[in-house]
């Protein structure tokens, strides 16, 4: 089995068109078929769907992708670590976040990075929790910033950044904001909630907290970006709990702590590969995150 047949495979399931993946790669489209022609016959199964629009994994092919995307991330790790042995830091920083993220200010850090290391190339990608969690665990991504959701496994580990309770926010003239006081689910029950989609961190964290507490609640509106959610919550139109910190974010809104959730919080945390899978990139922006002053507490009000 040889590297760049894996490299077309994983080519051709990311853009699911053959024409396109030997575009991008710069080879020939008959080439590329060739390619993973030899590749189903060393592996003795057909790895795609082929129809005229389109391709897609068989089950095979699955099974396959996972592993595929850890050796090419390894060999690439490989390639960067012997090149950081000889003084230079290149290739690349694949890097993944949630939005405003507490614990690290993910734009300064990247630029003192950037100041440190300008012969690599940065790439950020946004998104929920659980996909950051699965794409660094399948090496397309370096390492991530996100909310703690699972234990750690062989694939994936999981360093500390900071940890913080709910707040639950509402408009001034809600009825809640009038009692002044610290809520517990319970008492939350019966209100139309404003959240984000179920893969985000603040979301699965709320989610834990209902669940143990044996409440039940209606999320009314459903939002993909922090400021749609405060501008809801602003109208009047639901409320919302989210991490203590976001209350900076939109100070004429009324933030009331949440009490009675158990020892459940928001903790995030940097997600890494195991250290000998943990590109030299990577390492790198650990250490300036922990020596470089970078880290934010958790009320840190960084834009982010």
């Amino acid at each position: 089995m040889e590297l760049r047949h894996l490299q077309h495979f994983v080519a051709v399931a990311e853009d699911q068109h053959f024409t396109r993946a030997a575009e991008r790669l710069m080879v020939s489209q008959s080439g590329l078929s060739a390619s993973i022609r030899a590749l189903e016959r060393e592996l003795g199964s057909a790895l795609f769907v082929r129809t005229t629009r389109r391709v897609t994994l068989t089950e095979a092919g699955r099974a396959l992708l996972g592993e595929a995307e850890r050796i090419l991330a390894q060999v690439r790790a490989a390639h960067e670590a012997v090149a950081a042995v000889q003084g230079v830091l290149r290739g690349t920083l694949a890097l993944g976040t949630e939005q405003c993220i507490a614990g690290v200010h993910v734009a300064g850090l990247l630029a003192a990075f950037r100041r440190r290391h300008p012969d690599v190339e940065i790439r950020l990608r946004q998104a929920g929790s659980g996909a950051l969690a699965e794409e660094v665990a399948a090496g397309r991504l370096d390492l991530a910033f996100a909310v703690r959701t699972q234990a750690d496994t062989e694939q994936l580990r999981s360093v500390s950044l900071t940890s913080e309770p709910m707040t639950v926010l509402c408009h001034p003239t809600h009825r809640l904001a009038a009692a002044g006081a610290a809520l517990t689910p319970e008492e939350l029950g019966g209100e139309a909630f404003v959240d984000f989609h179920p893969d985000w961190g603040p979301r699965r964290t709320t989610d834990t907290a209902f669940a143990a507490a044996g409440v039940r609640r209606t999320v009314a509106l459903e939002v993909n970006d922090v400021h749609s959610l405060l501008d809801l919550v602003d109208e009047n139109l639901g409320i919302a709990v989210v991490p203590r910190h976001f209350r900076h974010k939109r100070r004429a809104l009324t933030a009331l702590p949440l009490k009675g959730t158990g020892e459940t919080v928001y903790e995030t945390v940097a997600l890494l590969p195991p250290p000998e899978a943990t590109s030299p990139a990577a390492r790198a922006l650990m250490d300036l995150l922990e020596t470089g002053g970078l880290a934010t507490p958790p009320d840190g009000a960084h834009p982010s």
